[in-house]
């Protein structure tokens, strides 16, 4: 069954795109079945892998409101060996759709159980709100939640807004909801704001911050206007080596033995 993460937090900007295209991409390089779910309006995963949202006929949108089965719009990338279920700009409609609907809260994890037993990782890119579609993402994320946080002071003060929403879930619709890990990205180590930062996410998540740690880099930035994850587009710099030594820190907490280099 497959493993199911959620990147969240509600601050655009602090690289939950970047970490769910970039982690699945290392993952699916060390040999593991990967699967990213878009689920945020802007549609920023789909088109990272250079896919042209406008023309996506099928996708989460679909999925959540149950006309399309997930398992028929999901596109496959053999280069990178990833798989996607792609979002389109009317993603926006169906936070609105789902209001009324039965069980609103539960639609994307009822989505993606036929799923679980084809991929090894489900990786969900959620999008910065704390809106019904986050809601989706956050109870569909049956082995936890990955929160990136931008190494910046503003990052603090959402972070404790975020973890009053992820108690409200917990108390009201997930009580298993848990937080897979904290990752701190964007780092400069020529600024002491940075490392306070991330002294103090560890002072508050001893057993849950990552210890690697995604610098700042232009690569980085780049790699998503070239529809490519960085270890297709610059796999010496030092963005790609963190998000690899990302997928290997999160392989082996899972206690998966890497598969296949390549």
């Amino acid at each position: 069954m497959a493993r199911i993460y959620t990147m969240v937090n509600q601050k655009g900007g602090v690289g939950k795109t970047t970490t769910t295209i970039n982690l699945g991409a290392y993952l699916a390089n060390l040999g593991q079945r990967v699967l990213l779910v878009d689920l945020d309006p802007q549609a920023n995963a789909t088109s990272c892998l250079g896919i042209d949202k406008t023309s996506v006929k099928g996708g989460t949108y679909e999925a959540l409101m149950g006309t399309h089965p997930a398992a028929e719009s999901i596109l496959h990338n053999k280069q990178f060996k990833l798989s996607l279920l792609p979002a389109a700009p009317g993603l926006a409609g169906g936070e609105v759709e789902l209001v009324n609907e039965l069980a609103r809260e539960t639609r994307l994890k009822q989505a993606l159980g036929p799923l679980r037993d084809r991929y090894d990782y489900i990786l969900i890119d959620c999008p910065p709100s704390l809106g019904l579609l986050t809601l989706n993402g956050m109870v569909a994320a049956q082995d936890g939640l990955i929160i990136p946080v931008q190494c910046e002071y503003l990052a603090l003060e959402g972070l404790g807004m975020l973890m009053d929403t992820i108690e409200r879930v917990r108390r009201a619709l997930f009580p298993n909801l848990r937080i897979r890990g904290v990752l701190l990205t964007m780092f400069d180590n020529r600024t002491n704001l940075s490392q306070e930062v991330v002294e103090e996410v560890r002072r508050h998540f001893k057993k849950q911050a990552f210890v690697t740690i995604i610098p700042r880099s232009v690569r980085l930035a780049e790699a998503p206007s070239h529809g490519q994850p960085i270890l297709a587009y610059f796999p010496s710099s030092p963005g790609a080596e963190a998000h690899r030594a990302l997928a290997e820190e999160v392989l082996e907490q899972d206690g998966v033995k890497i598969a296949l280099e390549v």
